[in-house]
């Protein structure tokens, strides 16, 4: 599959912020594994990054730096539920509870898958990206903070400099692409931190960084009741970020609890790309 990136049309991609829904893929049909030694046209592209922006020095550090996505906008009673897949040593679980029920109650939600994750769960990956419910959004290809300078958080080595923001983002965001036929219209990064600068290279990679309003999880770390709490804040517009990959946590029983409440009250629940994001 050919990969292009087109300047002249970066920002009407950003303005518009919409994909269409993942397709079904069979096993007959599932792509040649991902090529990780770029090609030379990858290679150019991350030359030519480099170039504009290495000579940049970030004023900013943090989840909600400039350019960082955090609400829906307009009005209504909408919700993005977001659920990252990080893949991390302890983090390559699934929690097929939780998933199950959005099923069952039909509900949409974006998802953010790492390579480290996808990796590790090929036939999953490929079986949530069937499934037209869910957005599959990009969660870096080594769930790392996205820094032009090395920042950390949490702990994890944040990206060095332009070239490995732009491997963060772009490998991985391939790598959806190969699976699902679409690429990613959004991106989140490992620990959900940023310099501005790496904002900025995303953009010109085509992918809006999303960020959130509402805290649903905290890493998969709140029982079930601090997440159906958390929920039950929730105001029009919220992009609620939540995990995917603890099966363990109380994620799955707070989500269960919240959603028909919410429900009573008009929410109603929508992937990022069919709606604005602010």
């Amino acid at each position: 599959m050919k990969h292009r990136i087109l300047w002249a049309a970066a920002a009407a991609v950003l303005g518009a912020g919409v994909i269409a829904a993942p397709f079904s893929l069979s096993a007959a049909e599932a792509p040649a594994p991902f090529q990780k030694s770029p090609p030379g046209e990858y290679a150019a592209l991350r030359e030519q990054l480099a170039a504009r922006f290495g000579g940049r020095t970030p004023k900013e550090w943090g989840e909600t730096v400039t350019g960082v996505k955090t609400r829906l906008a307009g009005g209504g009673m909408a919700i993005a539920l977001t659920f990252d897949a990080c893949g991390s040593p302890r983090g390559k679980g699934f929690d097929a509870t939780l998933i199950g029920f959005l099923e069952r109650e039909r509900i949409p939600a974006t998802l953010f898958v790492s390579g480290l994750w996808i990796e590790a769960n090929p036939e999953l990956f490929r079986r949530l990206a069937s499934n037209p419910l869910f957005e599959i959004a990009n969660h870096g290809h080594r769930h790392r903070p996205a820094s032009v300078s090395g920042q950390k958080a949490y702990g994890i080595q944040g990206t060095r400099d332009v070239g490995e923001v732009v491997d963060e983002i772009e490998l991985n965001a391939r790598r959806i692409e190969e699976v699902t036929g679409r690429r990613p219209a959004f991106y989140r990064s490992g620990t959900a931190h940023y310099d501005e600068v790496a904002v900025e290279i995303a953009a010109a990679l085509g992918q809006r960084v999303a960020g959130y309003s509402l805290l649903g999880d905290a890493g998969a770390t709140f029982s079930a009741q601090q997440v159906r709490d958390a929920l039950l804040k929730a105001r029009p517009g919220d992009i609620a970020l939540l995990h995917m990959n603890h099966p363990e946590s109380g994620t799955a029983a707070g989500v269960m609890a919240a959603i028909p409440e919410l429900r009573r009250r008009g929410f109603r629940f929508v992937p990022l790309s069919d709606v604005a994001v602010e």
